[in-house]
């Protein structure tokens, strides 16, 4: 759903970042699973505000910027029930994140080659970004729009695209 960046002020709020593209999302929220990997909390959130266009939370449990602190870096997880659904057409980073990605060009076999799979989905005011492991591990960043991701079936987890030329061979 997003990811929290760090804590602001000293009552334990702390400043994050939701993955939708639906106004006021993170104003919506009731109870999340706050997981930073190694630690995860069950908590409700008592409020959410605007700061400079990004969403400061309030969670119930955490009053302290010490107790904030605790949780920056941490990904901010909503039960299936309170997931936003998307409008046709619209994918959420949760529905792509684990697609392997292929190419168009089809092979002996007559599936495309293994571009890589998606990791994460990166938003930086443009087209967002797959951000995908390659076959070698490396890192690839795929925009993630029509002209280039041509057939997306998250039910099976697999993307079709038309990469441009050179664009796996950027470091």
């Amino acid at each position: 759903m997003g990811r929290l960046h760090h804590a602001r002020g000293i009552r334990g709020e702390l400043v994050g970042e939701i993955y939708s593209s639906q106004p006021g999302r993170a104003e919506k929220l009731k109870e999340v699973r706050l997981d930073t990997g190694s630690r995860q909390r069950l908590t409700q959130v008592e409020r959410v505000w605007n700061h400079q266009g990004r969403p400061v939370f309030k969670f119930a449990g955490i009053d302290s910027m010490s107790d904030a602190e605790l949780w920056h870096g941490a990904d901010i997880l909503v039960p299936e029930s309170e997931r936003a659904k998307p409008e046709e057409g619209e994918y959420s980073h949760a529905d792509l994140i684990g697609c392997r990605v292929l190419s168009l060009k089809t092979g002996a076999d007559g599936l495309g080659e293994l571009v890589g799979t998606v990791a994460a989905v990166a938003e930086y005011g443009g087209p967002p970004l797959l951000e995908l492991e390659g076959p070698d591990g490396r890192e690839i960043l795929v925009p993630f729009v029509r002209s280039i991701c041509r057939e997306i079936d998250v039910e099976s987890k697999v993307i079709r695209a038309e990469l441009p030329e050179g664009l796996t061979d950027l470091p």
